[in-house]
């Protein structure tokens, strides 16, 4: 009887191993990768050549000032590490908060003094993955005057560019038009001067 009661264990986990282990991530991957490629490969954006250049659905690290710069990122070792992704646990009435903030508010003003605008929340404070790829259209026209000087371009261009770059608020989700800040720069350097 034990031995019996062993071997039908046995089998039951080895039949369930392969079901679960095996033939359902291969149905899942096949599926995904006959309907959705793009994004089941990471939705990794590329270059003429095929080179990648990164992900839409992962932020990437901007600070020339010829750039877009993302929302900042609270993951450790570098900005945007995927491998580390963590929100900076800082509640708002914590003092380290507002000492985070307060210093990125300074860099911002120092990099565009002459920028008198507010500064919207999504540049100041990270998302809570600290992998977030875009910004708010009102972060975004907030750095046109800063972008179009480093780059010598008029800020009208980049207007353009960034009204053709965003994205519409989804339908029944809590969100507002935004834009992805990797394809956003990288449209940005074919308008080239810089």
């Amino acid at each position: 009887m034990f031995v019996q009661a062993i071997r039908t264990s046995l089998t039951m986990l080895l039949l369930w191993s392969v079901i679960t282990g095996v033939l359902y991530p291969l149905l899942v991957t096949g599926i995904a990768q006959t309907l959705m490629p793009f994004q089941a490969n990471g939705s990794i954006v590329t270059n003429d050549q095929g080179m990648p250049l990164g992900s839409q659905l992962i932020g990437q690290y901007f600070d020339d000032p010829g750039y877009f710069w993302g929302r900042p990122s609270s993951t450790a070792f570098t900005p945007n590490n995927a491998l580390a992704s963590a929100g900076s646990n800082l509640g708002p009435l914590n003092p380290a908060l507002a000492d985070v903030v307060s210093a990125r508010i300074q860099v911002l003003r120092e990099v565009d003094p002459k920028n008198s605008r507010t500064i919207p929340v999504d540049l100041v404070t990270a998302s809570a993955s600290g992998l977030d790829p875009e910004i708010s259209l009102a972060a975004a026209h907030y750095q046109i005057p800063r972008v179009a000087k480093a780059r010598h371009l008029k800020p009208e261009a980049i207007t353009a560019l960034l009204v053709r770059y965003q994205v519409s608020a989804q339908p029944f989700l809590w969100n507002e038009p935004r834009v992805n800040v990797l394809e956003l720069n990288l449209a940005l350097d074919q308008l080239k001067p810089f």
